[in-house]
This record gives C-alpha cells, sequence and structure tokens, in this order.
C-alpha cells in the first residue's frame, strides 16, 4: 500500500496514498466549546470521509481512543476525494510547548501533498448569547472570500494550536483562514460548531447537516440545566455559628 510520510524526532504522520488533487486542508483540534472537535466530526461523518492515517508524538499523552470497541488514534486523518478535502481530527489537546513541532510537521505534509489552500476550525469566547463566526485569513485574497461571511477581527489573538498552525501557514505563503464560532463557557457548545459548518457549506459549496449538532445543543442545555437546578436544591443555607466570649 503505498504511503504518504513525515517523520522527525517529535513527530510522525502516515497516511495512504493521497488520492485528491490539490485538496482543501480542514483542521479541528480541541478548544473552547470543543468547535473544532465537533465541527471536524460532523463534517466527517456527513461527508462519510475515509480514514486513511494520523498524526503521532511522543509529547502527546499516551492513549488510545476507543470508540464502538474499537481502536482508534487520538488525531486521525480523512479524506474525501469526491469534496477534495482533507480533514486532521484530534480528541486530544496538543500542548502548547510542542504546539510548533506538530504545526511544522502537518504544514510540511500538507506541501508535500500539495494541499491548496488550509482551514482551521476553531472557539472563541465572547460574552454574548448570539452565536457567531469570526474570521481571518492570511492573505488579502483569502480575507475577500470570507470578509461578507463572518465576523472580521480588527485586532486579536488566535491561541493554541490553530494560532500556530495560522502562523506557520503565513510564514510558509500557504493560502489559509481561520473561521471561529463564539461561545459563552468552557463547556461542548454543539451550536458554535454549526455556524462554523454553515459558513464552510457556503465557501466550499456543501452540504453538511447541522440538525443533529442542533438537537445535541439542546440536550446538553437541558442536563446543564437540571444540573444546575440540582445544585441550587441541594444548597443549604449555612447557620452563623453562635460566638462565645473568652476569658482570660
Amino acid at each position: 500500500m503505498s504511503e504518504t510520510d513525515y517523520e522527525d524526532t517529535n513527530v510522525k504522520i502516515i497516511t495512504n496514498d493521497i488520492k485528491s488533487v490539490n485538496p482543501v486542508l480542514i483542521e479541528g483540534f480541541p478548544g473552547i466549546g470543543l468547535v473544532g472537535n465537533i465541527a471536524s466530526q460532523q463534517i466527517i461523518d456527513e461527508l462519510k470521509m475515509e480514514y486513511i492515517g494520523s498524526i503521532d508524538s511522543r509529547h502527546f499523552p499516551p492513549i488510545a481512543v476507543l470508540y464502538e470497541g474499537l481502536i482508534n488514534m487520538a488525531v486521525r486523518i480523512y479524506e474525501s476525494q469526491e469534496h477534495n478535502i482533507l480533514m486532521i481530527v484530534s480528541d486530544i489537546p496538543v500542548n502548547p510547548v510542542v504546539a510548533y513541532d506538530i504545526s511544522k510537521a502537518i504544514l510540511e505534509w500538507a506541501q508535500s501533498v500539495k494541499v491548496k489552500e488550509i482551514v482551521s476550525l476553531a472557539g472563541i469566547a465572547t460574552m454574548s448569547e448570539e452565536h457567531k463566526v469570526f474570521g481571518a485569513a492570511t492573505n488579502t485574497e483569502m480575507l475577500e472570500r470570507i470578509k461578507e461571511k463572518v465576523e472580521l477581527f480588527q485586532m486579536g489573538t488566535i491561541s493554541g494550536i490553530s494560532g500556530s498552525i495560522m502562523s506557520e501557514c503565513l510564514v510558509r505563503h500557504m493560502p489559509a483562514i481561520s473561521l471561529l464560532g463564539s461561545t459563552r463557557s468552557q463547556n461542548p457548545d454543539p451550536r458554535a460548531a454549526a455556524v462554523v459548518i454553515d459558513v464552510l457549506n457556503i465557501l466550499y459549496g456543501l452540504n453538511v447537516n447541522t440538525e443533529s449538532l442542533i438537537e445535541q445543543a439542546e440536550k446538553i442545555e437541558i442536563e446543564m440545566q437540571r444540573l444546575a437546578e440540582d445544585v441550587r436544591t441541594t444548597e443549604q443555607p449555612v447557620t452563623p455559628r453562635k460566638e462565645f466570649p473568652m476569658y482570660g
């Protein structure tokens, strides 16, 4: 079986031979609200993307991911030849200390398989209840493509592995955009993932259904409300302790 490999002392990428020609690479690593991870997995499921490989590193935590009884790699790569898309999805966060090494490896591998552009999916914390998509790009051409579809950053930062990947794209002159779904908390936020997918659908002519994400969001919201009510009902008022005078 043909394989496309990248390996250095810190990171190893092994995939089957890539069938797509000048594909778009989308990545979704866990972060705020798990937006990138949730959105990526939804796209993989809806487009019935094929598992083609994985990314491993000695800096990753020593875990194996289980799904329906089968062992999976924690950071996986999928392909949809029909849509000309590659997808990297991760079930583990990347330690900031090794973010540069992972980003460098991803970009070198992406260039070796002739990826034409990269899309980074992540979350961003806001105080607003409304779910929006914020965007940024590595060049003016990519910015023109997204400016009517997202809220543009006038100033700010993109942290974590997503920020590191975008910086590496800039250095290597790889066209790239970052789509960040707004969320109010650290809890999983399928609604934020859904609005990010809506923008992707427009940009790349996809038809990824997000109804199941909205259903997940409603279940999570109901469960969070129930937990909050349980906490309130179990909290007992504290009776002030009576202080007795002390005599020496």
